[in-house]
């Protein structure tokens, strides 16, 4: 099992939806090694891989491949815990975003967020990591639709999206996707992301309160600081994922955005019982295992997304990660017979 957890009371809200679906909840989280009573603990965290199981179970029981999106015109605001009272008192939807990214810790160290300014208007990514079991669909789907349900529920109006994006292949029958989203939807894409119209993140939050902004930061604050001993990776985990696809990301660069000298980085890095290396190393194999997973990336595109300078590189990692070629491991986790490969790299 790998380290990163998610929130209890998230996936309490996976549970409470998978409830009102009339699954039995109980099999599926005692077949996925989730005791009930951890999603009452407050402060409760339970690792990426039952929650990547819970929604396997879930897909397969229910027979429905886009569970993900059931109930999506349901509202969740519990489920952002604290971080929820800091996005609702922000002026408008970019600065709650803003503050999702910041305090996006307390609810998850499996999943990074980032926001880019584009000529349509604001795209929100997202990079979930599963440890060591490959991440469901059905995990981005419902993150997506929770997001954009908690949007509306702010906001009092119906956000839609300009756009979906989702890295996953497109599904026997779209039409549940077009009735959640209600705008295009891209499958097989590079990313998985949300855009947002600038008018929408601009529009003032009818329940903005500087006063209040201030107490839940101070409040949001505090409860980070329960994460300290994990932030520092985080954060740079958060950096090295972003500056991947232009190239692998240097220490010194990473310090510099985070705004620490290289030392004390190194110093951080190695009380949370790890190194800059380390953490690259880590993180490209996590990411290594998606993007061998879509069909539709080549293995250049696949080894220049993960900031190998060339294919020879990405080849020699996965014989080192894998102990299998970049070809044999898709292979392997399509399902397919694999066949013995060591003539080439691009293979």
């Amino acid at each position: 099992m790998s380290k990163q957890t998610t929130a209890a009371i998230w996936v309490k809200g996976i549970a409470e939806m998978l409830a009102a679906e009339g699954l039995d909840v109980g099999a599926l989280l005692a077949e996925a090694e989730i005791e009930p009573a951890e999603l009452e603990a407050p402060a409760g965290r339970l690792q990426s891989e039952r929650i990547s199981r819970l929604w396997e179970l879930a897909a397969e029981r229910s027979g429905n491949p886009a569970i993900g999106l059931a109930q999506h015109q349901v509202a969740r605001p519990a489920s952002f815990d604290v971080v929820g009272y800091t996005m609702m008192s922000c002026a408008d939807l970019r600065a709650a975003f803003e503050r999702l990214i910041r305090y996006l810790l307390i609810l998850s160290d499996a999943l990074t967020m980032t926001m880019s300014e584009e000529r349509a208007g604001y795209r929100v990514s997202f990079v979930l990591l599963g440890g060591n079991r490959p991440v469901p669909r059905q995990r981005i789907e419902f993150i997506f639709v929770t997001v954009i349900g908690f949007c509306r529920w702010i906001t009092g109006h119906q956000v839609h999206p300009l756009g979906v994006e989702l890295a996953y292949p497109t599904p026997l029958d779209p039409e549940a996707y077009r009735a959640a989203f209600r705008c295009p939807v891209s499958f097989d894409a590079p990313r998985n992301s949300l855009l947002f119209a600038r008018a929408d993140l601009g529009a003032p939050l009818p329940t903005s309160n500087p006063v209040l902004a201030e107490l839940h930061e101070r409040f949001a604050g505090d409860y980070l600081r329960r994460f300290d001993h994990a932030e520092t990776s985080y954060r740079a985990r958060e950096v090295i994922i972003r500056r991947l696809p232009d190239g692998e990301p240097k220490r010194d660069q990473v310090a510099s955005e985070l705004g620490l000298s290289e030392r004390t980085l190194q110093r951080r890095l190695e009380e949370e019982s790890t190194s800059f290396m380390q953490l690259l190393d880590d993180t490209r194999r996590e990411l290594a295992e998606q993007y061998l997973g879509r069909l539709h990336l080549s293995l250049a595109q696949a080894a220049y997304l993960l900031g190998f300078a060339d294919q020879s590189s990405f080849f020699r990692a996965c014989r080192r990660w894998f102990e299998r070629s970049p070809a044999q491991y898709r292979n392997q986790l399509l399902g397919r017979p694999s066949r013995s490969s060591g003539k080439s790299p691009a293979a």
